[in-house]
């Protein structure tokens, strides 16, 4: 075998080949990575100005009507049937579960018609499965009542799962937000001190953060659409704070809504929470350093212990073991 390697790493013509395969499969590589590349941001950037696009025919005509509009959205037939149908939207659709779809993201009707229908057909799915599984397939060697317990769980976890899936990617956008909203105040705070309005920052900020956190690029979009349509400065600014759940955010919200409502200057005031978000961040950077010590305890017994234990004490051994039988 090691004279067959030998004999082919010695042939140039085989050489040659393996040489101009590799060159072919990095060329169709770097002709593709630009197709297969998936651009989030510019994902989510359409998606907020369709956003856009809806708040400002909804404030057009309520401006002209009066009356309460209903944002057009594409809904999935079967689902809205089905919501309307039993009317889950009645017992399942409620303002706490609006608010948290659009803090996960999800905005319009078509988004609250899927939470409502998985909301209902989850538990449903999951009580039919389980009960076929346990009463007709397997029953594992548990009681009526133990199965009929499981049952139960089922159904309960059934209606738990929509709302955890829905405060986990909740939670993972506040994250990001937190994490790149200093950045994006320094960026605020220069536009602003520059002599741009607060529509006009907000804008570019969202451009310039993009790259960092797409969630809170799409949260100061919709902000600043809001903005431009509402009669109201104060409640985009109270509908951004509410929306992504985030103290820094909120602070500047609070600075923004004392701004509109006394004329106080923002560029002093955004300085102050500026310094105090990133003090926060550098103090919640030092409480994680300062953490990794006793996380690293258990797990340096376990397994660099017992390694480096080995590694000292194996020469020895080797070197005791040779001598009782040189003896």
């Amino acid at each position: 075998m090691f004279d067959l390697i030998s004999e082919k790493v010695n042939d140039p013509q085989f050489v040659v080949s393996v040489l101009a395969a590799i060159a072919a499969i990095a060329t169709i590589l770097t002709l593709a990575m630009p197709f297969l590349d998936n651009d989030v941001l510019a994902g989510r950037m359409k998606s907020v100005a369709s956003e856009r696009d809806r708040i400002r025919q909804r404030e057009r005509e309520r401006l002209a009507k009066s009356s309460k509009v209903v944002l057009r959205q594409e809904e999935k037939p079967f689902m809205k049937r089905i919501v309307e149908q039993f009317k889950l939207s009645d017992w399942l659709g409620t303002e706490t579960a609006k608010v948290q779809l659009a803090s996960a993201g999800f905005r319009g009707a078509a988004s609250e018609t899927a939470f409502i229908f998985f909301r209902g057909a989850v538990p449903i799915g999951l009580f039919l499965l389980g009960s076929f599984y346990l009463f007709v397939v397997e029953d594992f060697g548990y009681s009526v009542t133990m199965r009929f317990a499981a049952v139960i769980f089922l159904l309960y976890a059934g209606v738990k799962a929509p709302e955890i899936y829905l405060k986990n990617i909740a939670s993972k956008r506040q994250f990001s937000m937190r994490r790149a909203f200093p950045d994006a105040l320094d960026l605020m705070l220069i536009c602003v001190e520059s002599g741009m309005s607060i529509e006009h920052a907000f804008r570019r900020v969202a451009d310039e953060i993009g790259e960092q956190s797409v969630p809170l690029a799409e949260e100061l979009t919709l902000t600043t659409a809001e903005l431009s349509f509402l009669p109201d400065r104060r409640q985009a600014y109270e509908n951004l704070g509410k929306l992504t759940n985030v103290d820094a955010i909120r602070q500047v919200v609070t600075v923004l809504n004392q701004a509109e409502k006394y004329g106080t200057p923002l560029g002093t005031a955004l300085r102050v929470v500026s310094q105090e978000s990133r003090d926060t961040r550098m103090g919640e950077a030092e409480k994680k350093a300062a953490s990794l010590p006793p996380k690293l305890t258990v797990p340096m017994i376990i397994f660099f212990l017992p390694v480096l234990f080995a590694v000292v004490l194996t020469p020895a051994i080797i070197q005791i073991s040779a001598t009782a039988s040189g003896g």
